[in-house]
């Protein structure tokens, strides 16, 4: 496998202590899996041949590191684990049983939620209860949302990898939204929002299934900031959700975003500093309508908007919140932060 050519490498980061631990996790979302190898333990991914969700081989169009293992899903009980890292309720509720021992699956276990309750937004209880497990949101909107009943929680915002050579530029007069299958998820994910925005202003539509709406369709996942970047601003439509990866990304290469204020979005964006946020649709047209006018305004809000995602965001962070999560629950310290780099 390739080694990672964002930001820094692993090992320029963190100074390894002893041994690493064996993670098995699931191969649900890539992108935020790449985010997540970046820590420098060894992470065991299952694969299978008949395309079930979770099970996908890692591929190459993103530059794994050495770190990242495939093994067959059912070769699992032959392989010793330090703890496991669930992604979805299938993994847990279902494959667990077929695939793992009774005691891997007594191991000490994390649960990463990615996604706010759903179908109800404040009575649901999470299905993760485990004796040795630790709930993981990533976001604190989802961990206000969600009953966890009895069980520990914690939070660990995103933390985006980008490419140091990708910045904003913004001299397309239009913005752009990045949602896979915006078509099939509907209101939820702002469908209705995006259409009517775009009828009022000029909007860009990229991901899975944007060509049905006549978005430009989908673009692999090391090319989403450059195709972003020309783009004066970033459009966000979404009501129900945690915080997309791409928003966040968007902000770590300098460019403002503008849209509905919901998910964990109002606790990021400050109005008129580094971007804008509302729930009157005509005021968001109205912004948006301004920075297509204005483009040193969307360069200063782009450039406020930088700051605050390498703060809040940045992968030295990510990768410390997670060492720290991983070490409280499979017990003992494998590996130690270096001093914090200065961001890029």
């Amino acid at each position: 496998m390739q080694t990672s050519t964002l930001e820094e490498p692993v090992d320029n980061i963190y100074q390894t202590a002893g041994r690493r631990l064996r993670i098995l996790t699931w191969h649900v979302h890539g992108n935020y899996l790449y985010a997540l190898s970046q820590v420098p333990h060894e992470f065991i991914v299952p694969v299978r041949a008949d395309g079930k969700p979770g099970y996908s081989p890692l591929g190459t169009k993103i530059p794994w590191g050495d770190n990242m293992r495939q093994v067959n899903a059912d070769e699992l009980v032959h392989e010793d684990f330090d703890c496991i890292i669930y992604q979805s309720r299938a993994a847990y509720e279902e494959d667990a049983l077929q695939l793992l021992t009774a005691s891997q699956r007594a191991l000490p276990s994390i649960y990463i939620e990615h996604d706010p309750p759903r179908p109800y937004p404040v009575d649901t209880q999470h299905w993760f209860q485990h004796d040795r497990g630790l709930l993981v949101h990533v976001t604190h909107y989802n961990a206000l949302n969600w009953d966890a009943g009895a069980m520990p929680t914690r939070v660990i915002e995103h933390g985006v990898p980008v490419d140091p050579q990708v910045s904003y530029t913004g001299e397309r007069a239009a913005g752009i939204t990045v949602i896979n299958g915006l078509p099939g998820r509907g209101r939820r994910m702002g469908a209705d929002l995006f259409a009517w925005s775009r009828d009022r202003v000029p909007l860009d539509l990229i991901g899975m299934q944007s060509e049905q709406m006549g978005g430009l369709g989908e673009v692999s996942n090391l090319s989403v900031a450059a195709t972003m970047a020309p783009y004066r601003f970033f459009y966000t439509p979404i009501r129900y959700t945690s915080l997309g990866l791409a928003l966040v990304e968007a902000m770590l290469i300098g460019m403002p975003v503008v849209g509905v204020a919901a998910t964990e979005l109002p606790t990021v964006i400050v109005n008129g500093t580094n971007g804008y946020v509302h729930t009157d649709m005509n005021k968001i047209v109205d912004v948006m309508r301004q920075l297509i006018a204005e483009p040193a305004l969307a360069r200063s809000w782009g450039e406020a908007g930088r700051k605050t995602a390498q703060e809040r965001f940045g992968m030295n962070r990510f990768v410390a919140d997670w060492l720290a999560v991983i070490d409280e629950t499979a017990g003992g310290r494998s590996v130690l932060p270096a001093p914090a780099m200065a961001a890029p």
